[in-house]
């Protein structure tokens, strides 16, 4: 899921992702990573994730490092553990 102290801002390329904690500005470069960043936090997992956004499968490899990225560097988090998509909409 996103962090709770990311934001992210639309651009024509994809998107800006600023870390309000530690000031970090990431471009996410494609719009369908931005689409799986966001699916990421109704979806049970990440191929979930992936094939939401319409992913590939064969690009599901890169699209994993790119998140591994993105989860060093805090952008995204694991979700907690007992959290469901339905729980967050109550």
């Amino acid at each position: 899921m996103l962090s709770p102290s990311v934001a992210l801002r639309p651009e024509p390329f994809g998107a800006l992702a600023y870390h309000f904690g530690n000031r970090k500005l990431t471009f996410l470069k494609r719009p369908e990573l931005v689409a799986v960043v966001r699916a990421l936090g109704d979806a049970p997992d990440v191929r979930t994730a992936l094939e939401a956004a319409g992913v590939p499968a064969s690009q599901h490899p890169a699209f994993a490092a790119a998140l591994r990225g993105l989860a060093a560097t805090d952008m995204i988090r694991p979700r907690p553990v007992g959290v469901m998509a339905e729980e967050k909409s109550a």
